[in-house]
């Protein structure tokens, strides 16, 4: 198996559309050698612990309601291509995500990453959950297999919000600066959320080159 590593997080939508992409790829080419894991990178790393209300926020990002409303049209318009049905009305919030790269990470440990990711973007973006709340961010790990009642003691700890915070800076000291960004075997980074025909084609360069070694 390759290893590829996966710098995301959870509010993003170009993540979402990311995966969706290469999973895509990956059903397409099942023989893939991808082994995945999920790392950290916080969009706002100085976002408040209570989160922010959205509109406030993404004015204030995208330097008023005009470029705010451009910009996520163009966003809307690619999940749309990809079958994703995000519904930004539903979204009120935008929350800090240190909580849910812990869980995420928490979620590692148990096999079951893929599984909370997945629930994380299906939360944001299809319900309009605030995954900055402990009861949400319990009930995700619930539908995925972890022990909510562990995981919600943990959230009301520091337990591993250093090692986040130090992940996610050492990945910014590497120079990187957007999300998602893909490791390709602890060589290759591939920035952004790539064609799904880009990923058919790492896929089977990679399984070639597997081949013939």
């Amino acid at each position: 198996m390759i290893k590829l590593d996966v710098l995301s997080d959870p509010i993003c939508p170009w993540c979402y559309i990311g995966k969706t992409r290469l999973e895509k790829a990956m059903e397409a080419e099942p023989d893939h050698p991808f082994a995945i894991e999920w790392h950290p990178f916080q969009l706002n790393p100085d976002m408040p612990a209570e989160g922010m209300d959205r509109r406030e926020y993404l004015e204030t990002k995208f330097g008023g309601k005009e470029n705010a409303v451009r910009v996520y049209g163009e966003i809307e318009q690619h999940a749309r291509d990809e079958g994703l049905d995000i519904d930004f009305a539903a979204m009120k919030r935008t929350p800090n995500t240190i909580n849910a790269h812990r869980l995420i990470h928490w979620a590692g440990i148990e096999g079951k990453q893929n599984a909370v990711v997945d629930a994380l973007f299906k939360a944001y973006f299809k319900e309009g959950r605030d995954i900055g709340s402990d009861d949400v961010l319990c009930d995700i790990a619930d539908g995925a297999g972890l022990d909510a009642a562990v995981i919600g003691k943990l959230l009301k700890t520091d337990e591993d919000v250093a090692s986040i915070r130090e992940r996610d800076a050492h990945s910014r000291e590497m120079g990187v600066n957007s999300v998602p960004t893909f490791i390709v075997d602890n060589q290759h980074a591939v920035p952004g959320a790539q064609p799904v025909e880009l990923w058919v084609k790492v896929i089977r360069e990679l399984n070639e080159t597997q081949a013939a070694s």
